[in-house]
């Protein structure tokens, strides 16, 4: 299952480290790619992923829309 997001308060490189880290504790195995610079999150992952990162995203002190 794919998950995708626009994190607009996602601004830097310490933005990007603190939800990789978060996705990642939260969703071991998935497959996380992170776009910096259009402010684009996606997720691979079993069901109900999208659930999950959202909530781990939101938890890191961001915005998650799905998209």
């Amino acid at each position: 299952m794919r998950a995708e997001f626009s994190v607009e308060d996602m601004t830097c490189g310490h933005c990007e480290k603190a939800v990789t880290k978060a996705l990642a504790d939260s969703l071991p195995g998935a497959a996380v790619h992170i776009d910096l610079t259009a402010h684009t999150v996606s997720i691979e992952g079993d069901t109900g992923v999208a659930g999950k990162a959202e909530a781990a995203i939101r938890e890191a002190g961001y915005t998650p829309v799905r998209l």
